[in-house]
C-alpha cells in the first residue's frame, strides 16, 4: 500500500494551491480529482462566467460606439461567443495539467501524483480511491478535503438544465434566448443579468424578494447597478415571491406574488436559478471518521477540521466562498500541516470583484457592516468625474467611497470602488488593512498619472483637510462624513 505525507481531495482552486505549497515543502502528495482540473474556478464557474461577462462588455461597448456613428450592430454569434469561452477554459486546463506534468520531470519529480477518481476516508489515515471499477487505497498522515460547491437547487422547481438551468447549466445553452428570467439578486444573478442584457438578444426578467438587489451593499453602490440593468432592458421583479415555476409547452412559465398580495404570471423561454450553492462532502467519508458539520458546511478552525489531521479548505467550508479566499486557505492549511504560518488567517483584507455594468470591487467593511457592528467610522467619497482617466475614457459612471475609523489614526476600514478599472484600484488598500494602517501611507505616495487610482488618493487627502477639491465647493460629486451613534453629520473644512 501507497503512503504519503498528504492527500488532497478535489483539484479546484484550493486543493490545486494546496498541493502545489506541499511540494515546496518537499512532501510527497497525492492530488486527487473526480472531474476536471480547476474545478468550478476553471469550468462552469469564475473563469468561464467572467470571460462571458467580458464578451458581453465589448458587446455592449461595440453597440454603444457604433450608435455614436449612426452605424448598425453587427450580428453576434451565440456559438462563436461560447466557443471562445470554451477556449477560455480549456487554455486554462491545459496550463494546470502541463504544469504538473513539467513538475515531475523537474527537481520535484516523484513529489506530486495525480490521480482522476473519487475518493472516500475510510478513516483518518485511509482513502480509498474509485476510477470505474478499479479500487486503491493507500495511506496518509494528512489529509486535505478541498471538493468545492455545486449550485444549490429548490426541490419545488423543475431544473433539467435545459430549460429551467442553474449555472452549470449555461454552457450548455445553444442559443440566446429571447427572454430568461433570474431566481436570485445576488452576486451571480446579477451578473448573468448583467452578460445576456449586455449582448442585447435576451430580455431579462430578474426575481428579488426584497426591495432592492444585492441587500448586502450599500444603497449607493446598488442604486448605479440598478439604473444600469434597468436602462439595459432588464425588468426588476421587485418585493416579490416566487408562488410556483414549471415548464409549459418546452417554455417557462412562473407566478410571483407581491408585498401588497398581487400575484401575476410570466412566460420566457429559459429560466436560471441563482439561490447560492452547496458543500460536496456527500460520500466523502465513513461513520467512523467523526468530522463535525455545520448548515453551511465542514466546521474548521482556521482551516483544522474537528479530526485532527484532516483540513478543510475552499467551498466545502462554512468561510468565504471565493476563489482567492480558497487558495489562501489551501496554502495556509499546508503551513499550518508542516510549517508555521507568517501570519494569522484573517478574511478582513479579502479583494472582492462583482462583474456587473460598471463593476464593482471592494475590500473590508462597507457602511452596513460598519454599523451593524457599531463602529464609528468617516466616509468619503469621490466621483469618477473628478478623476482625469475617467474623463479621458469618456466614461465618468462611477465613484470610490473610503472608509475610516473616527478617531485620529483613521485606519482604514474598508473601501468600494464602483466604475471602469475598479478591480485594478483597491489592492494598495487591502494590503494597508493586513497591516492595520492608516491613511498617511496613501496621502503621499506617487501614483501614476492618469489612472483611477489618483482619486483614492485624493480620498485621502479629503480625510486629511488637504485636497485639491473641496468637498463643500463640489457637493453631488465630493462627500465627507462621519458617522456616530447612528447618525450621520457633514465634515466641514
Amino acid at each position: 500500500m501507497k503512503k504519503y505525507d498528504l492527500v488532497v481531495i478535489g483539484a479546484g482552486p484550493s486543493g490545486y494551491a494546496a498541493a502545489m505549497r506541499a511540494v515546496d515543502f518537499r512532501k510527497k502528495v497525492l492530488l486527487i480529482e473526480k472531474n476536471r482540473v480547476g474545478g468550478a474556478g476553471v469550468t462552469n464557474g469564475a473563469l468561464s462566467s467572467k470571460t462571458w461577462w467580458e464578451i458581453s462588455r465589448e458587446s455592449h461597448l461595440l453597440r454603444k460606439h457604433l450608435k455614436r456613428f449612426n452605424m448598425d450592430m453587427p450580428e453576434v454569434s451565440f456559438k462563436e461567443v461560447q466557443a471562445e469561452v470554451n477556449r477560455a477554459v480549456e487554455e486554462r486546463k491545459v496550463l494546470l495539467q502541463e504544469h504538473m506534468n513539467l513538475l515531475n520531470s523537474s527537481l520535484f519529480a516523484d513529489l506530486l501524483v495525480f490521480k482522476t477518481g473519487s475518493a472516500r476516508l475510510l478513516s483518518p489515515n485511509d482513502v480509498e480511491i474509485t476510477s470505474g471499477d478499479v479500487k486503491e487505497r493507500v495511506k496518509t498522515d494528512y489529509v486535505i478535503l478541498a471538493t468545492g460547491s455545486r449550485p444549490r437547487k429548490l426541490p419545488n422547481i423543475p431544473i433539467d438544465e435545459k430549460i429551467i438551468m442553474t449555472s452549470d447549466g449555461i454552457e450548455q445553452m445553444e442559443d440566446f434566448p429571447e427572454s430568461m428570467v433570474i431566481l436570485g439578486a445576488g452576486v451571480i444573478g446579477c451578473e448573468f443579468a448583467t452578460i445576456f442584457s449586455g449582448f442585447g438578444k435576451t430580455k431579462v426578467h430578474l426575481i428579488d424578494k426584497g426591495e432592492r438587489i444585492l441587500p448586502f451593499e450599500d444603497e449607493d453602490v446598488v442604486r448605479v447597478i440598478e439604473r444600469n440593468m434597468e436602462n439595459n432592458g432588464v425588468h426588476i421583479h421587485r418585493n416579490a415571491q416566487l408562488i410556483r415555476m414549471d415548464i409549459v409547452r418546452g417554455r417557462v412559465e412562473y407566478e410571483l406574488e407581491y408585498d401588497d398580495g398581487s400575484k401575476e404570471v410570466f412566460n420566457v423561454e429559459k429560466a436560471l436559478v441563482s439561490v447560492g450553492r452547496v458543500p460536496n462532502y456527500e460520500d466523502l467519508w465513513d461513520d467512523n471518521v467523526s468530522i463535525v458539520l455545520t448548515k453551511r458546511g465542514i466546521e474548521d478552525n482556521d482551516t483544522q477540521t474537528s479530526v485532527s489531521n484532516i483540513y478543510a479548505v475552499g467551498d466545502i467550508t462554512a468561510d468565504i466562498a471565493l476563489v482567492n479566499v480558497g487558495e489562501l486557505e489551501g496554502r495556509y492549511a499546508v503551513e499550518k500541516i508542516f510549517g508555521e504560518p507568517r501570519r494569522k488567517l484573517v478574511y478582513e483584507n479579502i479583494s472582492t470583484i462583482m462583474f456587473l455594468n460598471p463593476e464593482v470591487a471592494g475590500v473590508g467593511l462597507n457602511e452596513i457592516q460598519a454599523a451593524e457592528k457599531g463602529i464609528a467610522y468617516k466616509v468619503v467619497t469621490l466621483d469618477y468625474a473628478c478623476i482625469p482617466r475617467a474623463i479621458a475614457k469618456r466614461n465618468t459612471q462611477g465613484f470610490i467611497k473610503l472608509l475610516v475609523t473616527n478617531d485620529e489614526k483613521m485606519k482604514i476600514l474598508g473601501m468600494r470602488v464602483v466604475g471602469n478599472h475598479a478591480s485594478s484600484a483597491i489592492q494598495a488598500v487591502a494590503l494597508l488593512i493586513s497591516m492595520d494602517k492608516g491613511i498617511e501611507e496613501l496621502a503621499e505616495c506617487v501614483h501614476p498619472h492618469p489612472s483611477i487610482t489618483e482619486g483614492i488618493q485624493e480620498c485621502v487627502r479629503m480625510l486629511l483637510g488637504k485636497s485639491l477639491f473641496k468637498p463643500d465647493a463640489l457637493r453631488g460629486k465630493l462627500s465627507c462624513r462621519m458617522f456616530t451613534n447612528g447618525e450621520y453629520a457633514d465634515i466641514l473644512f
